[in-house]
């Protein structure tokens, strides 16, 4: 074959699975053909789409039906650029592994898979000289790891703190803008398709924990995974939660948080803290104007400043777009020569336990309403080391069991300060005698 008859020779794409994303992936290759040939080079060509029913109609997606297969694995030993949207670790891992040995380069969403065994695929790729592409595991259609790995690869990222799962910020967003209960607002998601049957992955922070895994790992250098990742999920967030975030003039939502933390400089070491929780932001913050199911995530770099990223961050479009221009990328290496970034970890920085994290609490207790309460209070937090930025007090109804005994509320915002410290001194307040109860704890960011 002459070099002129390799410039018009189709670039093979084998695509694995073809649910919502994958059908999607499918109508862009085959719909904007032209246009991609364009862009890449070379044409694109789709030699086949693995499924589990290859009888199912697939109409839409402009593919002849002889290309479907169950035989995944044969599929991807004769493709030039592999496109994975299975997602899960099985059988996904393997097939990917496989289409590297066969020198293939490969396209994932799959942020699962990337934030348990990231460091195998990458040296998989590595040894194979193919590339290995993800935008599409975080925040859908947003360009946003590109950004992170090769436009800020001269900048020092100092901070990410972001919005990274549609379903929860739907939920939130319900809760405060119609009062909606956690059980309905989380109804209403699965009715119009932002949360899934079981909504345990979204709820309880296991996808955006995923992601943040990613997140660091680019922003640092460092090797993070997702058992690396301190999670909490939406599911204790109450009305009484909203309510209080509302009172501050703030708003609650999701938060995946990678930040470096320096040393003290008397030989206390640094590192990076990676968390995911619910947490209270200012209304003026940019992360709390966004709304219903969409994502954002706000980088502050040494040199860049304070950068924004928003959009969809799910769906079978937004996230096919992402999957779209991450095989431009890898089809131009193939036709020129050359790979992208591959993995970066020369700095192995420590990763911190949620304890060493710097946070901010919001902290609201039903006390007595009686002389030296709130001085109690005060020597709690001073024990601790942990400074008191407001106090608010407000008198409440009497318990109807002990009704001669006033009731008081009384609202604490801390500053800065370890999340151990900041734990300790609300474990000391539940003990107090003065304290009935700890009625809400909440950490605070963004500012």
């Amino acid at each position: 074959m002459t070099e002129s008859d390799k410039q018009t020779q189709p670039l093979r794409i084998a695509l694995l699975g073809c649910g919502v994303v994958g059908s999607a992936v499918a109508r862009l290759l085959t719909g904007h053909a032209g246009d991609l040939a364009a862009r890449v080079g070379r044409p694109l060509e789709i030699v086949g789409v693995a499924v589990r029913r290859p009888e199912k109609s697939r109409s839409a997606t402009g593919v002849d039906v002889s290309l479907f297969t169950t035989d995944a694995e044969e599929l991807v030993t004769r493709a030039d650029i592999v496109i994975e949207v299975i997602g899960g670790i099985e059988p996904a891992r393997s097939l990917i592994l496989r289409a590297m040995k066969y020198g293939a380069s490969v396209v994932t969403a799959n942020k699962a898979l990337l934030a348990e065994d990231g460091p195998r695929l990458y040296r998989s790729a590595q040894e194979s000289d193919v590339d290995l592409y993800y935008e599409a595991s975080v925040a859908g259609a947003i360009p946003l790891l590109r950004p992170l790995r090769e436009s800020l690869a001269g900048d020092d990222v100092r901070r990410i703190l972001g919005i990274v799962n549609g379903t929860t910020n739907y939920v939130l967003d319900k809760m405060d803008t119609t009062g909606a209960g956690f059980g309905d607002a989380v109804e209403q998601a699965q009715a119009l398709g932002y949360a899934e049957a079981d909504p345990t992955a979204d709820v309880e922070g296991f996808d955006a924990a995923a992601k943040a895994a990613i997140l660091a790992s680019l922003a640092f250098h460092t090797r993070v995974s997702a058992k690396d990742v301190h999670r909490e999920g939406i599911t204790d967030v109450s009305a009484a939660d909203i309510r209080a975030a509302r009172e501050m003039d703030c708003v609650v939502k999701l938060l995946a948080i990678c930040e470096r933390i320096k040393g003290d400089g008397d030989g206390g070491q640094g590192g990076i803290s990676v968390r995911v929780h619910p947490a209270m932001i200012p209304r003026t913050h940019p992360l709390a104007g966004v709304r219903e199911a969409f994502n954002a995530v706000f980088v502050e770099a040494e040199s860049a400043g304070q950068l924004m990223f928003y959009g969809r961050g799910a769906g079978g479009d937004p996230t096919a777009s992402a999957v779209l221009g991450d095989v431009v990328a890898v089809a131009r290496h193939k036709v020129v020569g050359g790979r992208g970034p591959g993995e970066s970890t020369y700095a192995d920085l420590p990763i911190l336990s949620m304890g060493q994290a710097q946070t901010r609490y919001h902290i609201s207790l039903d006390v007595a309403d009686r002389p030296g309460v709130l001085a109690q209070v005060a020597l709690a937090f001073a024990e601790h080391e942990v400074s008191i930025e407001t106090v608010r007090q407000q008198l409440l109804e009497p318990d109807p069991q002990s009704p001669d005994e006033g009731r008081a509320s009384l609202v604490v915002v801390t500053h800065t300060a370890s999340d151990a410290a900041l734990s300790a001194t609300v474990d000391a307040l539940a003990h107090l005698s003065t304290v009935r109860r700890v009625t809400s704890v909440m950490r605070v960011e963004g500012e």
